[in-house]
């Protein structure tokens, strides 16, 4: 039967906000488990408590750019037109259905005037951390780091070249010394003291955004972007930490700090680390092993010419200090490099006769050579743990479960994959109030999802003890007890 809605759009309703919010919509979970009046402890300074206008509530401003960042929302003329016309918006905000939404501009104010050059919202992310620490959804055992690119709001073809200065890293004083003890230990002179001074490095810089760097990385897009450096815990996934660098920074440059940070911030007694192979490095093989961190580091082999002997065909043996070639015969150390690299070279007459000679040497050479680190040692012990520990397997293959995961959906759910701000604060707010927004989502559906559970065995509990004294028999206790297991 065909039916016409004949209803006037301008008749009188009385409504309540409460109830036009379902129970189960998501920012009723976050508004119920997640605690957010420490924001105004965090403004307080940064506002007059007794002269001026009247300001917008802090919470209040806060939470529209929640809502932004949880729902992907980039614009924020366009996050003002959403929330003056989603009824769970205004719910949340505490808005009436007839109240005045402040202009669009209230936000990019607050944040240029009121904001800018404080750490406000890194301070935000870490209290929500804190809740879920507190929650027992964050043990700090396993943590998984990775990083992600953000495509830079900048012309990759407008830049300018320029020279600067590369710091020297923290741990070349500890290679130092390690190089020479080994010299020493194989009967030779330790290296002369040398002055470390920082290199100078040719750059392309963005003339738009200067504080972004030119990324050029294989099977990567090429131009100007960011880099967020993101932690996990392994528990639940919660988002412990955020760094962000530009393009051209290695991953593994500032690994080790920011492992360090986390464990001072929160009191991590951190076990276990779950890392790509772009982190199987020496120093941070080394580091993980000083802090008593077993790494779970995946392994790729290193350059190498196609149908040549990789360097995993020659095996070290420790007690003789030798490597022996695929075809058996030991290759004698050489010498140890300032680079830190111990140099083993192969017998010139062993290799003339060898039957692998030419898969094994390359041309115009006579004998080969394999360089080891001094650290290659704790290499060799997060590789053993890595492929062929049961529990190093394990934690290695939840990695794309953890930290990848999480990347994926700050970007196709979050607005993450392109910076939104021009400078490396901006861009570092934006991530934060991302992972943030990440965070609540994830502690308001655990929390919520216990709370039902509880719910459930309460329920099924009052089930039993109506059935036991309505029946007193033994086949209805048994189904019931069967649906409370259930």
């Amino acid at each position: 039967m065909l039916t016409k809605n004949n209803g006037y759009q301008n008749r009188i309703e009385t409504v309540m906000i409460e109830n036009l919010v379902s129970e189960d919509h998501l920012l009723r979970k976050i508004n119920k488990y997640i605690n957010f009046s420490f924001i105004y402890d965090l403004v307080e300074d940064k506002y007059c408590l007794d002269n001026g206008r009247p300001s917008i509530d802090p919470v209040v401003l806060f939470k529209m750019m929640f809502i932004g960042y949880l729902y992907g929302i980039r614009s924020e003329r366009r996050l003002m037109e959403e929330i003056k016309y989603n009824i769970a918006y205004r719910w949340f905000l505490g808005y009436g259905i007839t109240d005045e939404i402040p202009h669009h501009s209230t936000i990019s104010q607050n944040r240029r005037r009121r904001f800018t050059g404080t750490d406000i919202f890194e301070k935000i992310f870490s209290n929500i951390v804190k809740q879920a620490i507190d929650n027992n959804l964050v043990l700090g055992k396993i943590l998984y780091t990775d990083s992600t690119h953000l495509k830079a709001n900048a012309n990759k073809n407008k830049y300018e070249e320029k020279y600067i200065k590369v710091e020297v890293k923290e741990y070349v004083d500890d290679l130092e010394n390690a190089i020479n003890e080994d010299r020493i230990n194989h009967g030779k002179k330790p290296l002369k003291k040398k002055k470390h001074e920082p290199e100078i490095k040719r750059i392309k810089s963005s003339i738009t955004d200067p504080d972004s760097g030119f990324m050029h990385r294989d099977r990567k897009p090429k131009g100007f972007f960011y880099l967020e450096h993101r932690t996990v815990d392994a528990e639940n996934n919660i988002i412990t930490g955020v760094n962000v660098t530009p393009g051209n920074i290695n991953d593994a440059t500032p690994y080790l700090q920011i492992l360090d940070e986390q464990i001072e911030k929160y009191g991590f007694e951190v076990k276990f680390v779950g890392l790509d192979a772009g982190y199987f490095t020496a120093p941070i093989c080394k580091g993980l092993n000083d802090r008593n961190i077993q790494g779970a580091i995946g392994y790729r082999l290193g350059p190498h010419k196609k149908g040549k002997f990789t360097k995993n065909r020659f095996q070290y043996v420790d007690e003789w200090d030798v490597i022996m070639c695929p075809n058996l015969y030991p290759m004698h150390y050489k010498t140890t490099t300032r680079q830190g690299y111990r140099e083993y070279i192969s017998d010139k007459n062993n290799c003339s006769e060898c039957p692998y000679k030419e898969k094994c040497l390359y041309d115009g050479n006579e004998t080969r050579t394999i360089r080891l680190h001094v650290w290659e040692k704790y290499k060799d012990k997060v590789k053993r743990f890595t492929m062929y520990d049961q529990l190093g397997k394990r934690i290695y293959k939840r990695r794309k479960e953890t930290v990848e995961r999480s990347f994926a959906d700050a970007k196709q759910l979050h607005g993450l994959r392109y910076a939104r701000f021009r400078g490396i604060e901006k861009v570092k707010e934006q991530c934060l109030m991302t992972a943030a927004v990440q965070n609540m989502k994830k502690i308001a559906m655990i929390l919520s999802s216990l709370s039902f559970n509880s719910f459930l065995n309460d329920y099924s509990h009052k089930i039993l003890s109506y059935a036991y004294f309505i029946f007193k028999k033994d086949k209805p206790l048994k189904f019931f007890n069967g649906l409370s297991a259930t």
